[in-house]
């Protein structure tokens, strides 16, 4: 099982990791909190802009998640139907609470019932400790963690850290350097990692699912990538397993 933010994060965090596993039988479960109302809308005009329609947004975003599930050969979409929290200061145009802002115990309950629903051996996830991530990313972390907890599921969370960026940098050399704060943060994560998948046997498919997502490529870096700059990039996804200290690259292992 996936726990995301957004429409689009599990095809960019695990979706090599759901397609490799689904062709050997194992059911994928991704969970989507949020609705993506913040992110483009057709024609990619942004949130705050003259034209800029949530209901179009999460329509398109919702047919673009099951599109690239699909793909991924992804068994059950769960939606947890939360509003975007988008960038600090956006809620001025959310409609009601946003995610950011819901209590992690409650959205924890939430994803208990989806454990006890699907009893998942594996949870997958943004990293919790990373501050400089999305806050959606880190509070659908968070919650999940704490859902997790005591579940008997192994918990790990997705790993883009120093090398990673590396070698999104070394494809597109416009990217600017981190700043040295976020580069021993990026550091820090490299040095936790656990566990790496290599999936550049199905990389095309982790590829076509992140574009099945195309309301959205116009602030993708991916969507700038070619084929084989993706696979140099994104052909092994990196994991860190938490409160264990299985190394290796199978998340069933331990």
């Amino acid at each position: 099982m996936g726990v995301y933010a957004h429409p689009d994060d599990e095809s960019t965090c695990a979706g090599g990791v759901f397609a490799h596993y689904a062709d050997q039988g194992v059911r994928v479960i991704v969970v989507t909190c949020t609705n993506g109302e913040f992110g483009d809308g057709p024609n990619g005009i942004k949130p705050g802009q003259d034209g800029h329609d949530i209901d179009v947004v999460v329509a398109t975003r919702a047919a673009e998640l099951d599109a690239a599930c699909r793909r991924l050969g992804v068994s059950v979409v769960e939606r947890l139907g939360y509003h975007d929290s988008g960038m600090p200061g956006w809620e001025r145009h959310a409609r009601g609470e946003v995610f950011s802002t819901v209590p992690v115990q409650a959205v924890a309950a939430r994803i208990v019932d989806l454990l006890n629903q699907h009893r998942p051996d594996v949870v997958l996830t943004h990293n919790a400790t990373a501050d400089h991530e999305h806050r959606d990313h880190r509070h659908a972390a968070r919650a999940t963690a704490l859902a997790v907890a005591g579940s008997g599921a192994k918990l790990y969370f997705s790993a883009h850290g120093a090398a990673h960026w590396q070698r999104l940098r070394q494809a597109l050399p416009q990217l600017a350097r981190p700043k040295s704060q976020k580069q021993c943060a990026l550091d820090l994560i490299d040095a936790r990692i656990t566990t790496r998948i290599d999936i550049r046997h199905v990389v095309a498919r982790k590829r076509a699912a992140l574009f099945e997502h195309v309301s959205q490529l116009g602030s993708s870096l991916a969507g700038e990538l070619s084929l084989d700059q993706y696979e140099a990039v994104f052909g092994v996804e990196s994991f860190i397993r938490v409160d264990g200290d299985t190394t290796g690259n199978d998340l069933f292992d331990g």
